[in-house]
């Protein structure tokens, strides 16, 4: 379960996509193709390493273990005992490369329109009903045991590792060592690191068996150690709640309780394509603004066929493109599935392809293609320039949640603008 930059990728989230995606063709790996000039590959000679970053290399090896030694006394006061620690962190070394990966991801960012092509595409649809197929049985039996639809399940499972084709090979523990190592999220990932080793001692899984991607999410539906910790379940009853092997039973199961525990309610969708009215008022267009189905469709807000949806819940209206592009009414469940990953373009991504795999249609309204998602540097610049106009976006991380949101629409009411709250780069310009 990873955080992600809300309303587009960041690089991890796509190269899950693109890997997942990649790695289906009968003839072995196939690179995707992107049109983009956001991925380069260079061509250039390899530099030899330097004497300084060999002593530069060697100097950051003997720090990290020497954080180790440290790191062992604070394990073993939470209760990691001796011999869990001396198998896990036996020969660990350093990961430069995760660092690496972490320090980059941030930089690469996707509008909405082109992660739900890759996230929802054909292919995807065509494995994730297959997929269904292939496990009916124990998908109904996780359905009926925990009131979660079995295609919500199947989507996280193919939106996160491709149906377990792509579940990553890093070793977890020595991800979460090199991250816990690191001093920009420390402390979250040394309390991973203590969980990982929490697992391995209750004896669900052997260190060499615990793999997953570069920061620390593991099996088919990448949990996190804490996740894990709290959510797994041993669904196929063998003693281990083992959500790494080829068999996704205990992974799906416990993909399940998860969404099961925060709340998830059987029957109610997690979000609906609408029409919006001529002379809709865009500032109704916000999380917090709530209203039943029918009190919308008083006020003209109907289902793509001109009908009124039916009262499943209090519902809010969701524009991930602003104005010009699709529009949602959303409903609790939206919430819950923010809970495994809080990012707009996620939750979307598993709500629409629930709803492919179920049978129900594409998105029917166009996004505005023409569009480019602004960069990490260019949405901290929008919510300086906001902020410094009167408009506090309180926070400049580049990160475009509610309060940037929220003051984009307070910026485009003062300025007559269509106030859908949407961060732009025509926005941008105008603020410059």
């Amino acid at each position: 379960m990873r955080r992600c930059v809300s309303g587009v990728m960041t690089a991890a989230l796509w190269a899950s996509i693109v890997q997942a995606e990649s790695i289906k063709s009968p003839e072995g790996p196939q690179p995707i193709q992107l049109a983009s000039a956001d991925l380069t590959v260079s061509i250039r000679p390899v530099v030899r390493p330097s004497e300084e970053m060999y002593r530069v290399s060697e100097e950051r090896s003997a720090r990290f273990q020497a954080w180790l030694g440290d790191f062992r006394a604070r394990a073993q006061a939470q209760g990691i005992l001796p011999g869990t620690l001396d198998r896990a962190l036996a020969g660990l070394a350093y990961d430069k490369d995760i660092i690496k990966r972490d320090r980059n991801q941030a930089e690469f960012t996707k509008p909405i329109w082109d992660y739900l092509d890759a996230a929802v595409s054909d292919r995807r649809v065509a494995d994730g009903r297959a997929g269904l197929e292939r496990h009916a049985a124990v998908l109904t039996r996780i359905e009926a045991q925990y009131s979660v639809e079995k295609e919500v399940v199947a989507a996280i499972w193919g939106l996160e590792t491709s149906f377990g084709t792509f579940r990553g090979s890093d070793q977890t523990i020595r991800s979460l060592a090199t991250l816990a190592f690191d001093a920009r999220r420390a402390e979250f990932f040394e309390t991973q690191l203590i969980a990982a080793l929490r697992i391995i001692q209750a004896g669900d899984v052997s260190p060499a068996t615990m793999v997953g991607s570069w920061a620390g999410a593991m099996g088919h539906t990448q949990f996190m150690p804490t996740s894990f910790l709290d959510h797994a379940v041993d669904f196929d009853g063998d003693g281990r709640r083992d959500i790494w092997a080829d068999d996704p039973t205990d992974a799906l199961a416990s993909t399940a309780a998860y969404l099961a525990r925060h709340g998830w309610t059987k029957g109610q969708p997690w979000g609906v394509e609408v029409q919006l009215p001529a002379g809709f008022d865009f500032a109704a267009a916000r999380r917090d603004y709530t209203l039943l189905p029918s009190d919308w469709a008083a006020l003209g807000v109907v289902a793509w066929d001109g009908q009124p949806l039916t009262d499943h819940g209090q519902a809010a209206i969701l524009l991930p493109a602003g104005g010009e592009g699709v529009a949602l009414m959303v409903f609790e469940n939206f919430r819950v599935i923010e809970q495994y990953n809080g990012a707009d373009a996620y939750v979307i991504g598993i709500g629409h392809l629930s709803d492919r795999l179920a049978g129900r249609a594409a998105f029917q309204a166009e996004w505005p293609r023409g569009d480019r998602a602004l960069s990490f540097a260019e949405k901290k610049e929008l919510q300086l320039r906001l902020t410094e106009a009167g408009f506090d976006t309180q926070g400049i991380d580049g990160r475009t949640g509610p309060n940037t949101t929220e003051a984009v629409r307070a910026y485009q009411l003062a300025q007559g603008l269509l106030p859908d709250g949407y961060a732009s780069a025509p926005l941008l310009e105008r603020l410059r």
